[in-house]
């Protein structure tokens, strides 16, 4: 498991939204027609991490640190996939600690997410994993026509 450098443009795998096109807000046409230059921009900008089974990667973790100066301490996870065959193996632990870890050292004080209401089992990684509920976005996720409830988390790093 590593952060990615902008040369890692062919780890950058779209396995994800082909699988659950339903958890994320991007779709696959969105990141399919995207240049190489754009792939590189996003790993320079923002913190990726890819856990690995042997050469293989099957988790992505990803995090966006707001811009406008009175909310730099503020980071939002994205991203987040870990193959199903991988499921229960400290895959997603490791990941969220070494993104957490970048974090920290980041001076970011708060890390936020969304997840879909419709995966309890994340919404219980996330507890376990010291995030609380702090609100909910009614129709987060348009999907084929169907609106997706989002539970909104946060952690604090300080």
């Amino acid at each position: 498991m590593r952060l990615l450098n902008p040369d890692d443009v062919e780890i950058f795998n779209l396995e994800a939204l082909r699988v659950c096109p339903k958890a994320f807000a991007s779709s696959l046409a969105d990141w399919e027609s995207l240049p190489d230059e754009e792939w590189r921009r996003r790993l320079t900008n923002n913190p990726v991490v890819v856990s690995f089974n042997g050469d293989e990667p099957v988790g992505i973790m990803g995090l966006m640190r707001q811009q406008a100066s009175k909310m730099t301490h503020r980071a939002t996870i994205v991203m987040v996939y870990l193959r199903d065959t991988e499921r229960g193996s400290g895959h997603a632990v490791a990941m969220l600690n070494l993104l957490l870890d970048h974090a920290r050292a980041l001076s970011i004080r708060q890390v936020e997410l969304a997840v879909s209401a419709e995966n309890p089992a994340a919404i219980r990684f996330y507890q376990r994993e010291g995030f609380h509920e702090i609100g909910c976005i009614p129709a987060g996720i348009l999907h084929e026509g169907r609106e997706i409830y989002e539970i909104v988390m946060a952690r604090r790093l300080t």
